[in-house]
């Protein structure tokens, strides 16, 4: 496997982020069959709209769009894994390093990357990129700041 990609990533590509474009010119560069992503990252999408729709700062009708917009694109351009018990082992195992400050769904995303031979994890999570060093998982930004 390739490129593993966490929510902060993908995100941009549906709701309008500083980053948007420059996300979208990176992934437009790699081939679709080489991008992978799993479903906690579609979990934590739909929680990220659901979020925004509580704050007030997505209207109800665009947080649908928005939902739809991303499941067509992870149907068209990215390959899905589905985490397995080695990989909520590993999470919980990076949980225990107080260190990383991880949460949940952060330490599930490195524990999918390293199980399933990622190359490299992209993110533009601060507290990810610092705990993936720490842990020893390849992760970058992959765009420019």
């Amino acid at each position: 496997m390739t490129p593993y990609f966490d929510t902060s990533f993908i995100a941009p590509l549906i709701l309008e982020e500083p980053s948007s474009s420059k996300t979208e010119a990176f992934l437009a560069k790699l081939p679709p069959a080489d991008l992978y992503i799993s479903h906690g990252t579609c979990v934590e999408f739909a929680s990220l709209v659901a979020r925004e729709v509580r704050m007030g700062g997505l209207p109800e009708p665009d947080a649908f769009q928005a939902l739809s917009q991303f499941d067509e694109l992870v149907a068209e351009s990215f390959q899905l894994l589905v985490p397995g018990p080695l990989d909520y082992e590993l999470a919980k195992g990076y949980l225990r390093h107080f260190a990383t400050q991880l949460r949940a769904g952060d330490a599930l995303h490195l524990a999918v990357a390293r199980n399933q031979g990622a190359k490299m994890l992209y993110t533009l999570d601060e507290g990810l990129l610092h705990a993936a060093t720490l842990l020893k998982v390849q992760a970058s930004r992959g765009i420019p700041t």
